[in-house]
């Protein structure tokens, strides 16, 4: 994080950084933690902590649903610590929603909750959602927690997309056959949510790119649901 001039109170936003596995959430986060100001508040994958701390991960739905449920509650209260800080943004690696599309069965995840899609829609300002590449266009297994292969990345990602479909202000960032350009993109959109002050940090790594003929340009990006 790079530190801001502004030292003002912001109305805390919080975005989703989602998508399916191979996605690039990974490095497009790392880029922001860098470059970004430190009034982004970025928290780790609740899925992360859940898996990684030793959560059993078996196939059986009683087990993907206490998993799902554990994931969730986590992830709420990531997102408590983040509107702790007072940032500009609060930045979540995936969201409440992203658990529909790994939910196995009935009853539904929001009936085993006590919740509602709406409330947690309601929860972020924007969403942000990285597209995984086909198989032949980089999706690549060196997370060791991730265990899909491509084709059951796409299907994650499609599912993902149709979790958050309903989401008024929902950015679909495609792959791209250079990642570079999909992270501008991605790192450009987000930029787009800041306040004025933020605005003015800038990626160097990215900024100093030329252009590709089918990268991103200053227009405003196109909005999904």
């Amino acid at each position: 994080m790079t530190e801001c001039e502004c030292s003002e109170v912001h109305q805390r936003r919080r975005v989703v950084l989602t998508g399916g596995p191979g996605a690039g959430k990974t490095a497009v986060l790392e880029l922001i933690r860098q470059f970004f100001c430190s009034h982004v508040k970025v928290l780790p994958e609740a899925a992360g902590i859940v898996f990684g701390g030793g959560f059993p991960r078996e196939s059986d739905l009683e087990c993907r649903r206490a998993a799902q449920r554990a994931i969730f509650h986590v992830q709420r209260e990531l997102e408590a610590t983040g509107d702790s800080h007072g940032p500009a943004i609060v930045l979540c690696d995936r969201g409440t929603v992203d658990g529909v599309a790994y939910w196995p069965g009935e009853p539904d995840l929001w009936s085993s909750l006590g919740t509602t899609l709406e409330q947690q829609l309601g929860r972020y300002d924007a969403v942000i959602h990285l597209r995984t590449p086909l198989g032949q266009h980089g999706y690549n297994q060196q997370n060791p927690l991730r265990t899909e292969s491509a084709t059951e990345a796409a299907d994650i990602d499609a599912r993902i997309a149709q979790a958050w479909e309903r989401h008024p202000r929902r950015f679909m960032v495609e792959a791209f056959s250079d990642f570079l350009d999909k992270a501008e993109r991605a790192l450009e959109i987000l930029r787009g949510e800041m306040p004025e002050c933020c605005k003015r940090h800038v990626v160097p790594v990215l900024r100093d790119r030329p252009r590709h003929a089918n990268g991103i340009e200053p227009t405003r990006p196109a909005q999904g649901g």
